[in-house]
Parts: structure tokens; C-alpha cells; sequence
């Protein structure tokens, strides 16, 4: 059974839990989607490690801090100040909600981001890279590699989920005054 809770909630969900009168095919089943799930994390940890044996690797801490538009329409905007990774500036920018109407109105909650080459490169840049909680926040983020060629024509990436837990976290990243995350970037060599 993956229930987790506190010991004094124990005997109520021993009480009312379905688990022990499960067939062996349903725990089967069960079984079978833990041994998926892990063997996901086991292919993403495997992914990042090799990330680490490239040649140029960098990071830094990003601050997001908010920003207003000229739109009428309340958005919720997040972009950090430049900054330098790999000899090169970048800059960072969030949305909440996917930048859907009013993202106010809401209770749950997502951000997503978009990874900007400020800096002119002589011959395309392919990179991996991946956004982390930073050293001191408590919010849990789920390690997604994304990957991009940068040129000078095409220096953004699209908008990609940043992948937060759940709505919870996301709205206690929301209530902070500033959201600080890890950035790493992975140059890839040919």
C-alpha cells in the first residue's frame, strides 16, 4: 500500500484501506507500474549522469522576480536579470498558467518557462539543460532534461513546463517574494 501519513491516522486507514482485499492480479498490476515508475527515474538519473562526463558544463542560482505588462489583462510574469553561464548571457523567463486569461482567478497552478541566448554565437550552440530547487528552498521539483539548438536566429525556446510536484508546491513558489531555482546548462560537443 503507498499510503503515507501521520502514525495517529494509521488505525483509521488500516480501517478503510482497499489493499488487503486485493486480488494477487491487481497487485500485480500495482507492482508492475512501481517497477515502471522506477525504472523511469532510473533512466533519467542514468541521463544526467552522463550529462555530468561532458566537457562544458555550467550553472548558477537564477532569481525570478515579477514583472507587470502594458496588457489589460492581469498575467502573472516572472524574468530574472542576465546572467553568465558557459561565457555566454542568458536570461530566463516565466509564466504562470501558461499565460491563460486570468491565472488570478485560479487556485491551481503552474509555471512554465522559456530559456533565452542573449549573447551573438558564432556557429550553433546544442545544449541540454535542466532547472532545479535551489540550495536553500524546500519546494520539490521533478529533474526534466530539455534540450535546444541555439543560433542567432533562433535563440528561445518555446515555453516548457517547469516541473513542479504538484499545485501545492508551485503556490508556495508563488507566495516567496523571489523564486530562486539552479540552472545547469550541458554544451554538446560534436
Amino acid at each position: 500500500c503507498p499510503w503515507q501519513g501521520p502514525f495517529h491516522e494509521l488505525s483509521v486507514h488500516e480501517s478503510e484501506c482497499t489493499h488487503p482485499t486485493k486480488t494477487g492480479n491487481e497487485l500485480m498490476e500495482i507492482l508492475d507500474e512501481m517497477d515502471q515508475t522506477r525504472k523511469k527515474e532510473m533512466q533519467l538519473y542514468n541521463s544526467i549522469f552522463s550529462l555530468l562526463s561532458f566537457e562544458k558544463i555550467g550553472y548558477t542560482e537564477v532569481q525570478f522576480r515579477p514583472y507587470r505588462t502594458d496588457d489589460f489583462i492581469t498575467r502573472l510574469y516572472y524574468e530574472t536579470p542576465r546572467l553568465t553561464v558557459l561565457n555566454q548571457t542568458w536570461v530566463l523567463k516565466a509564466r504562470v498558467n501558461d499565460s491563460e486569461r486570468n491565472p488570478n482567478l485560479s487556485c491551481k497552478r503552474t509555471l512554465s518557462f522559456q530559456l533565452i541566448l542573449k549573447s551573438k554565437i558564432n556557429s550553433p550552440m546544442e545544449c541540454s539543460f535542466l532547472l532545479l530547487e535551489g540550495p536553500y528552498d524546500d519546494v520539490k521539483i521533478n529533474p526534466v532534461i530539455y534540450h535546444f539548438v541555439f543560433s542567432n536566429e533562433s535563440n528561445e525556446t518555446d515555453y516548457m513546463a517547469l516541473p513542479i510536484v504538484d499545485s501545492v508546491e508551485c503556490n508556495k513558489l508563488l507566495a516567496a517574494k523571489n523564486i530562486n531555482l539552479r540552472l545547469f546548462i550541458f554544451q554538446i560537443q560534436k
